[in-house]
């Protein structure tokens, strides 16, 4: 759905998205497990997997876990000189643990705490015998909440709801002794989805994310780097940081605005069994130049439910980096 989905409606995966929703879960517990070959058209070794679940103690209370695991594949390293320096396997991971409450019948609030490993240089301590690399390591937390209402528009009865996400809010990470300390991608995610039951059988939901990057823009400095021409100093603290990122960029107010990113996603239910998907995810080409629609479908049937995405980017056709991504997840739920 255009990478929509921090007001979508309640489901499995909700841990990576907004782990507020889970309260308004039906079923009393569930998991799923998402794979993702990764940048296809660039190699075939890298992909991504995560795996997600949540278990409600009653209806108001919801504790629910993640594991995140990235692998990229192997890589062959190598000097400033461009001499090999051995082949390295590396990985990234995270762990989470959340906690979601119901505070009112159409709102819920969640605290998720994060434990980041990266291991860039894939267990080699010195990456082409230059640079001594150690893993790199954050503990980071998010802060949720998800208010849901049932709506009624022209006698055709659903629901409106909205969401946000403050997530990765952590410490920063370094990779070798004495290296300078970067942000972790703090980032914003509000949105708000109208659903809308058509009758018995058909219903369907829109859905608009916006979504923002909370860290420093880099300035402009002069060029020996010691005058800051435009924008604000970057070497500030993670909570000083969060505050700046609304106010530092070079370009003033239009370059803030580029730093929006937009996801637009739409969902079609038949009897809550059989679903399809779109959506369109817009980022500024001076902040990324992510563009791309999405597709897909989904099937649930008792316990079990089957989800596949891809990913058509907009721009660069084949060439583009993001072309031939598809998503897979299965997942089950139980009262």
């Amino acid at each position: 759905m255009g990478d929509a989905g921090v007001a979508t409606s309640p489901d499995i995966n909700s841990q990576n998205w907004n782990a507020a929703k889970y309260v308004f879960m039906k079923d009393k517990f569930g998991a799923s497990i998402s794979y993702v070959p990764w940048l296809r058209a660039i190699t075939n070794d890298i992909n991504l997997a995560y795996l997600s679940g949540y278990y409600k103690f009653d209806d108001k209370q919801v504790l629910s876990g993640g594991l995140r695991y990235f692998n990229l594949g192997s890589i062959q390293y190598t000097d400033v000189n461009g001499n090999p320096g051995g082949v390295g396997k590396p990985n990234e991971f995270a762990v989470d643990v959340g906690y979601t409450r119901l505070f009112s019948d159409y709102f819920s609030g969640g605290l998720v705490f994060r434990f980041i490993y990266s291991d860039i240089a894939g267990g080699s301590a010195n990456v082409g015998n230059t640079i001594p690399y150690n893993p790199g390591i954050s503990f980071a937390a998010d802060l949720c909440a998800y208010y849901q209402h049932p709506v009624e528009i022209s006698s055709t009865k659903g629901e409106m709801a909205f969401g946000l996400n403050i997530s990765n809010i952590g410490t920063k990470m370094g990779y070798s002794e004495g290296d300078i300390k970067e942000f972790i991608p703090t980032d914003m995610r509000l949105g708000g989805r109208l659903s809308l039951d058509i009758d018995d059988y058909n219903s369907i939901g829109i859905t608009v994310d916006l979504n923002k990057l909370l860290v420093p823009t880099p300035p402009k400095t002069s060029v020996t780097g010691d005058t800051i021409l435009a924008g604000k100093n970057s070497d500030v603290g993670v909570i000083k940081g969060m505050f700046q990122s609304f106010y530092d960029a070079p370009g003033g107010f239009k370059e803030e605005m580029h730093e929006i990113m937009y996801s637009v996603g739409a969902e079609y239910w038949y009897r809550k069994q059989f679903a399809i998907r779109a959506g369109y995810f817009y980022e500024d080409k001076t902040k990324g130049n992510r563009k791309y629609f999405t597709a897909g479908i989904g099937f649930k049937l008792n316990v079990i439910s089957l989800d596949f995405a891809y990913l058509i980017p907009s721009s660069g056709g084949r060439s583009n980096p993001l072309a031939n991504t598809t998503r897979f997840t299965i997942g089950f739920t139980f009262k």
